[in-house]
This record gives C-alpha cells, sequence and structure tokens, in this order.
C-alpha cells in the first residue's frame, strides 16, 4: 500500500527525472531525455496520445489514467488502469488502436519509443529501472490473465481491489482506503463483467464485512486477508 501526502506543485520533468533518472546522472543525458519529452494535459476522458505514428513511452507526471484498446466494429478493451508515476508504453496503430485516456484531470510526457530507449543506453542504471517497472507490467499482466480466464465474478473483484490497495491504497486502521478513480463501468470493462455484477459482487463483499463503500469512489479495505483469500490467491509462504 503506498501513503499519500499532499504533493507540492512540482515542474512534470522533475517528477519524471525523480522517478526515472538516478541521482548524478550526467547532465547531457539528463538534457537529452528533457529535450525529448513533450508535455500533454487532459481533463477527465480526454486522450491528447492518440493516433501517434510511433510507438511511444508515456510518463503519468499526475493524475490517473485508463490504456484502452480498440479493434474492429467499435469494441474496446480496457487494458490496464496507470496512476501518477507509472511510466507506460502506448503503441502505435497495428491490429489494434491504443489510446491512454484520462480518468481524471492528468498530465503526461510523451517520448518516442525509440529514442528514448536510445538515451537510456548511455545509462545502465536508467535501463535497470525501466527494466525493473517493465517485469513488473509484465507480471500484472499474467496476474490479470489468469484473473480473466480463470476466476470467477467474486474472484475477479476481489483480485482488482487487493491489486488497487497495493497501488494506491493508503492504509487505514489495519486496512486501506481506495480513492478510485475509475467508474464502475471500466472496472466492469477491465475485469470482462457486466456493471450489475460488479453491483452484486461489491454487495457481497460488504455482507461479508470485508469492504465499505461511501459514494461512488471511496472504498475501505476492511479485511485484506480475507480479500486476497476471496481472490483465490495463494497464501504466502512464511
Amino acid at each position: 500500500m503506498n501513503q499519500h501526502s499532499p504533493m507540492p506543485v512540482v515542474n512534470p520533468f522533475e517528477r519524471f527525472a525523480a522517478a526515472i533518472l538516478p541521482a548524478g546522472v550526467a547532465p547531457d543525458v539528463r538534457a537529452r531525455f528533457q529535450s525529448l519529452a513533450r508535455h500533454a494535459v487532459a481533463d477527465a476522458g480526454g486522450a491528447p496520445l492518440e493516433h501517434q505514428e510511433q510507438d511511444q513511452i508515456v510518463f503519468v507526471a499526475s493524475g490517473a489514467t485508463k490504456l484502452v484498446a480498440r479493434a474492429s466494429l467499435g469494441r474496446e478493451q480496457i487494458v490496464a488502469f496507470h496512476f501518477a508515476g507509472d511510466l507506460v508504453s502506448l503503441p502505435a496503430r497495428g491490429r489494434h488502436s491504443y489510446s491512454l485516456v484520462a480518468l481524471q484531470r492528468s498530465e503526461f510526457l510523451s517520448f518516442c519509443a525509440t529514442d528514448f530507449l536510445a538515451s537510456a543506453q548511455d545509462a545502465s542504471c536508467i535501463t535497470n529501472e525501466i527494466l525493473r517497472r517493465s517485469l513488473v507490467s509484465l507480471w500484472r499482466c499474467r496476474e490479470k490473465s489468469i484473473t480473466l480466464g480463470r476466476k470467477t465474478a467474486q474472484e475477479r473483484l476481489a483480485s482488482f481491489l487487493a491489486t488497487m490497495a497495493d497501488r494506491i491504497g493508503v492504509p487505514h486502521d489495519g486496512g486501506c482506503v481506495l480513492d478510485l478513480p475509475m467508474s464502475r463501468r471500466d472496472i466492469a470493462d477491465s475485469l470482462g463483467l457486466t456493471i450489475e455484477t460488479v453491483s452484486r459482487q461489491f454487495t457481497i463483499l460488504r455482507d461479508l464485512a470485508l469492504v465499505e463503500t461511501t459514494g461512488r469512489s471511496t472504498v475501505t479495505l476492511t479485511d485484506i486477508p480475507a480479500l486476497e483469500d476471496r481472490a483465490g490467491h495463494l497464501p504466502v509462504a512464511a
């Protein structure tokens, strides 16, 4: 779980540098990344990085987003959710098109992926950070594949909430509080469920005293180990 405190106003590139570039990185390397960065801002529902002709690497400087894939006949799939501090691979249009859609007012720094990776080669500590983040993304993709392929509706929602606890949860009374920026429809689309099913599973988890909900976005996880069990996760080895 992440402990959040009010974030001071910081230049988006400084946020990127603090998260991705190691302390003491050569000034010319830092300057090269700064020259490659393209700044964008979007309100909820905006997708300022659509229709790019090249693969992009995007740093979410603030806010929250969903990565949406589109197929023929207007079909869409929410691939992942990304939050402030995340580094996202945004492919150019291929067999599917992708867009990074803001869930709330968000700031981005985008880089041409080819130029970004070429610049990172000059500093192994940067490539190590990119590799670490890539492995985390791969792990999340595998977890979601298992969730979509083998889990019940209740296990899917419990898995989603447990993952959000790790990523954006604020500790509270032995559990944690989630301020979810995504809608119930977004959650349902991401999990391959209907909104009605998601609402029903929230009700069941409330009745089991595993979660409490306040308004449209605040969810309190009151018993995370029990929620993990409901998610079908294996017990952690002692």
